[in-house]
């Protein structure tokens, strides 16, 4: 009976760990996939167009251009700053 008192306790202590993670993002709302439709479209994804065996393919260099536009964006913050910077009054 001890043992299993320790297994529970245990396979417990492992488990409310994964269990708190598990929730981490929730389901899409209804507005965030028509943005991201949106978006996939600005990049040149059609789809209603008639694929003749691409359409995987359309959507993958859609989502590659929705995703370059997004690593661009991420990586520029702020205004260049040309000139001297002077310090000390």
């Amino acid at each position: 009976m001890n043992l299993l008192i320790k297994a529970v306790f245990v396979t417990t202590v492992v488990l409310v760990p994964a269990l708190a993670f598990a929730q981490s993002n929730g389901p899409l709302t209804r507005a965030q996939v028509r943005a991201q439709l949106v978006q996939l479209e600005r990049a040149g994804y059609n789809p209603i167009a008639d694929c003749a065996g691409n359409c995987p393919d359309s959507l993958r260099r859609a989502q590659a251009v929705v995703d370059l536009q997004q690593a661009n964006a991420n990586a520029a913050y702020g205004p260049a700053l040309n000139g001297t910077v002077q310090s000390g009054k």
